[in-house]
């Protein structure tokens, strides 16, 4: 249980909070790339409770610039694409995605008052299907050579989804081994021809078990949570008799990601961005081991759940999220169909606009939860005095932090420790494109 004190600190994230200053140390994904292709490549974005505007001019280079024209403070979202940059509609001021003022059209001929006028920038980058932007000051970091950043095109997919509540316990939600026992319960198993792209339907790795069976009859996990150099690993064992353990290792990607598997071909890293203090974006890339990714198929499994041109959820608090007592009662866990969104969703939206953490009472299971929170603690404070929090890295420093590894398998109950670096080994010396090594050994 938090103080409300405490609670305000990990969760405010505008430029006047600590939080806010920690997370600005970072870089944060502002768009998916498909957003800003076609003939209008224009995305108004709100972070971190700031607005921008993001665009791709007519070479194909990115730019991300503060949302107001600094002429009269009208909205550059709304601008045209033209003569190698953003035009503002309202008196034609020009800007290149350096945010350097081209031309002021209006203003008398031999007019210089373009010269003096910059509206400001950020660094921007495309990665794997995502656009990051830094907008801290000095240098920005170095990206860590993650596998969702090593592996090529066609073995990634980028999504994202809106969440109505604050970041923070959206993120908290894949810190928990033992909540997918019960909110991610199916009472059947699937076909395996219908499990792809799709979490918790596949078999274990050595087995031909499907999770949804031992997530179902083994709800009460062992859990296992381990400092690493880039934030903490999970282990959750789920012992199914004495010569063989369910072994799920996840990881938690300082400051707001998780990566966990999706099967044992394919796993997903996904942030956790504020857009304010109450709402948020998650974004994810979903890396594959084994075949490229069928991008088509996961797009359009994803766009059942969501709306463009935002990514807004079709089901949620504005209409109870689908839940439906009788489903409930005779076919489904939560009453809330069978995807896993919706009930993730719902669980963590139902705790308000930001969880009042004063209220709480936190047991073993939440033991990723609790040590999570004390290293944002100890990275804000290390912010707010001026110091370099975990995670933000110089360019030697990212090479070594790999992987990391993640994996759902079925192995021996005494040796599991061995039996899933071997498992993370095998797929990813496996993979067509995997030519960085292994995962560091801490």
């Amino acid at each position: 249980m938090l103080s409300a004190a405490q609670n305000d600190l990990i969760t405010r994230i505008t430029s006047d909070r600590p939080a806010g200053k920690l997370l600005r140390c970072y870089w944060q994904p502002a768009a998916l790339a498909i957003e800003v292709e076609g003939e209008r490549a224009i995305r108004p974005v709100r972070l971190l409770g700031q607005d921008f505007v993001l665009f791709r001019d007519e070479s194909g280079k990115l730019g991300f610039l503060d949302r107001d024209c600094p002429h009269r403070n009208a909205d550059l979202a709304f601008g045209r694409l033209e003569d190698g940059g953003l035009r503002c509609p309202f008196h034609g001021w020009l800007f290149d995605t350096d945010g350097n003022c081209l031309q002021t059209p209006a203003e008398p001929k031999g007019s210089r008052l373009c010269k003096h006028i910059h509206q400001k920038s950020y660094p921007v980058v495309e990665r794997s299907g995502i656009i990051f932007v830094y907008l801290g000051e000095g240098q920005s970091p170095a990206f860590p050579d993650m596998d969702c950043f090593l592996a090529p095109d066609p073995y990634v997919f980028a999504f994202k989804g809106l969440i109505d509540c604050n970041w923070l316990q959206a993120l908290e939600v894949g810190m928990d081994p033992a909540h997918a026992s019960f909110l991610h319960r199916f009472f059947k198993d699937e076909e395996q021809d219908t499990a792809y792209g799709r979490q918790f339907r596949a078999t274990s790795a050595d087995s031909d078990i499907p999770m949804t069976r031992v997530l179902r009859e083994f709800p009460c996990p062992d859990i296992e949570v381990e400092p690493t150099d880039y934030g903490l690993r999970i282990i959750a064992l789920r012992e199914i008799s004495e010569s063989s353990t369910h072994v799920r290792v996840t990881n938690v990607m300082f400051p707001q990601a998780f990566v966990i598997p999706l099967s044992s071909d394919m796993t997903i890293t996904q942030w956790h961005v504020p857009i304010d203090d109450t709402s948020c974006y998650w974004y994810a890339i979903f890396t594959s081991f084994d075949q490229p990714v069928d991008k088509e198929t996961m797009r359009a499994q994803r766009l059942k759940l969501y709306t463009l041109p935002d990514y807004r959820p079709r089901v949620g608090r504005f209409n109870d999220y689908g839940f439906d007592p009788y489903e409930q009662a005779h076919h489904t866990y939560t009453g809330m169909g069978e995807d896993i969104n919706v009930h993730d969703q719902w669980a963590i939206e139902s705790q308000g606009k930001i969880q009042d953490r004063t209220r709480e009472h936190l047991g073993q299971t939440d033991k990723g939860i609790i040590a999570f929170r004390r290293m944002l603690v100890r990275a804000i404070e290390q912010a707010a005095n001026g110091q370099i929090p975990m995670m933000v890295l110089d360019p030697e420093q990212a090479t070594h932090i790999r992987g990391p590894a993640t994996m759902d398998g079925v192995g021996p109950t005494s040796g599991w420790e061995a039996y899933w670096r071997a498992v993370d080994l095998r797929r990813r010396n496996g993979a067509p494109w995997h030519a960085a090594g292994t995962e560091k050994e801490e």
